[in-house]
């Protein structure tokens, strides 16, 4: 194999798994060093430069990074009660927007440049357009931002209900983006968007999410609509005070995040025989796991592999759904599909149903004549790197873009968008993205001293405290998740592996002593000769089996063999280069930060 450009970002994409499987790119390993160090506002604005939302993401965001952390991949599964547990990426997040001081943050928030004399229409108040309004805002554009609703936030203020993301919260992280200035709420409905483009706008960022609640389509729905509603909608009158109760026996079909919010809204309205019934099995669901067992864990079952057949009522009024049940098949593609098991129909009794069966985008708003062209699912047709659409001003992100995903990415998309706008306003070509800036540091500070400590050990992951289900379910408003207190973020905070603090390898210092190799508690660290990639991966002290993880490969020894490190598992725990007796390793922190809208461009 070829030598590893351990200076080439690629590389090191590669090695910090955290950061690159979180859309914004967020620097996790440096902000939770932070949080240990006790700088919660300092990790804070490192948040608040890539996911704009901190506090919002530090409770509600789906995760993406945690699957992918090291410390999951090390630990023996048998010591971990059977399953790996990652760092708890983002209640940590949620730590620093909890205990940052808010008038050190205020002082670093930046400030709107003096307008430049382009102005920018943001259709939709969510994630994504106030993503554009923060990046474009401060290089001098006026943004104008279109929400039918009265307050900021999109479907983070009205969706996501209060005893998991409180309204103060939202308040706070919008109020820092409209604070930075050139940044205009309009409370208004947009019916056209080619009357939107007539007010001449330089560009439009359409950021209006996947409004539209997937519906019921059986025997009795039409008959039964009065104690049938939309998941969707039922929150969102929910959020807005316009709802209040529910019936006590409650149905919630679907098998998404949004039928837990339903389902666990339900029981404090309530709803006391409250079950989610999911046309899938329980691992199918699209729920994050965790989103599942806090609705188990306030007493509402799970039903598996029903599919609703009839609603049945009794003089407009509902009386219960009919289930078939149903077993997955497969076909030899692997594709799946539902088939009727045979066993007897379930009827279910209800006051009222649910629906959380999916959501789609709707833009009844944009004339067929806009030059706006859609694909056949109804999304709107996107260069998928600048989010450009088919009318030259136009620009699309979040979940308008390509249909329902997540808050974190409405924030890349928002990111991307803005570059994309700037580039365009400037005169330079969208398509030509931004390098990462990168910083790279010893960490060595002595002989055998490290600016850092990481210690290989075991250590289980820490439970996020919970407010007493008694009083949870008793008030709407009440937040249930408590998030760390300063002990236990610290105590968390310990188990990161620092995977941005590499191990570099200098192959004319080595004497190849094997003092390395002999203190590595992964088994990582082979000297061995070189080979083809397939057969070397055998041939190392315990053989590396994930071919998607790059090796390390260094050369320049005197013997003309390879140093090769396996990747997939080294802790970077620093113990090879504490141990090295002439230097060959070294622990060097690599600073990547994604270069946005204001660094952007040759043109300023």
């Amino acid at each position: 194999m070829k030598p590893t450009d351990i200076a080439n970002p690629d590389y090191f994409h590669k090695v910090v798994d955290c950061q690159w499987a979180c859309p914004a790119h967020t620097p996790v390993p440096e902000y939770i060093r932070l949080i240990a160090h006790g700088r919660y506002s300092d990790a804070y604005m490192i948040n608040w430069k890539s996911n704009v939302f901190p506090g919002i993401l530090g409770r509600t965001c789906d995760r993406p990074c945690e699957p992918a952390c090291r410390r999951s991949r090390v630990e023996d599964e048998t010591l971990v009660k059977g399953k790996k547990e990652p760092v708890a990426i983002c209640r940590l997040k949620r730590v620093a927007a909890d205990y940052k001081d808010d008038d050190d943050i205020n002082s670093k928030m930046p400030k709107a440049a003096a307008k430049n004399g382009r102005r920018i229409a943001c259709i939709g108040g969510g994630p994504s357009s106030l993503t554009v309004a923060r990046d474009l805002a401060v290089l001098g554009y006026e943004i104008v931002v279109y929400d039918q609703d009265p307050k900021l936030g999109g479907f983070i203020r009205t969706q996501i209900p209060h005893f998991r993301l409180p309204e103060s919260v939202i308040d706070e992280e919008v109020g820092y983006i409209t604070g930075i200035g050139n940044v205009e709420f309009r409370h208004q409905k947009v019916d056209s968007l080619k009357a939107v483009l007539a007010e001449g706008y330089d560009a439009v960022f359409v950021g209006s999410g996947a409004p539209r609640g997937r519906d019921l389509d059986v025997p009795g729905r039409k008959e039964a609509s009065a104690n049938i509603h939309i998941g969707l909608d039922w929150l969102s009158s929910v959020s807005f005070g316009h709802i209040d109760k529910v019936g006590k026996r409650v149905i919630v079909l679907g098998g998404g995040n949004t039928a837990m919010d339903c389902c666990r809204t339900a029981r404090r309205l309530g709803g006391e025989d409250v079950k989610v019934i999911v046309r899938s099995g329980f691992d199918e669901m699209k729920a994050s796991p965790w989103e599942k067992e806090d609705a188990i864990g306030e007493d509402i079952p799970i039903l598996n592999m029903l599919v609703p057949k009839e609603v049945r009522h009794e003089g407009g009024k509902i009386k219960g759904v009919l289930f078939e049940k149903v077993v997955a098949k497969y076909d030899d593609k692997g594709r799946r599909s539902l088939v009727p098991s045979g066993e007897p129909d379930e009827f279910h009794e209800c006051d009222d149903v649910l629906v959380a069966i999916g959501q789609e985008n709707a833009f009844p708003w944009i004339e067929k004549d806009a030059g706006i062209e859609f694909d056949k699912w109804g999304l709107p047709q996107l260069n998928e790197k600048t989010f450009a659409s088919t009318h030259p001003k136009v620009f699309f992100g979040g979940d308008a873009a390509f249909g329902p995903k997540n808050i974190i990415w409405a924030a890349a998309h928002g990111h991307e968008a803005a570059t994309s706008i700037h580039k365009m306003l400037i005169g330079e070509n969208p398509e030509e993205r931004p390098a990462p800036g990168v910083n790279v540091a010893s960490q060595k500070m002595g002989i055998h001293e490290w600016s850092y400590d990481n210690a290989p050990t075991i250590d289980h992951r820490l439970k996020v405290p919970h407010r007493p289900k008694k009083e949870a379910l008793k008030d709407i408003m009440a937040e249930v998740e408590l998030g760390f207190d300063p002990q236990l973020a610290f105590k968390e905070a310990q188990r990161c592996l620092n995977c941005d603090v590499q191990t570099v390898f200098s192959g004319q210092l080595c004497i190849e002593c094997d003092a390395c190799v002999d203190i590595c508690p992964m088994d990582c660290i082979t000297f061995t000769e070189n080979g083809e990639e397939k057969e070397l991966r055998t041939r190392l002290m315990a053989p590396a089996m994930n071919p998607t993880q790059d090796l390390y490969v260094g050369d320049g020894l005197k013997t003309q063999r390879v140093m090769v490190k396996d990747e997939d598992v080294c802790l970077h725990c620093g113990l090879c280069a504490e141990r090295c007796p002439t230097g060959a390793w070294d622990m060097r922190k690599y600073y990547i930060e994604m270069t946005h809208a204001e660094h952007a461009c040759r043109k300023q």
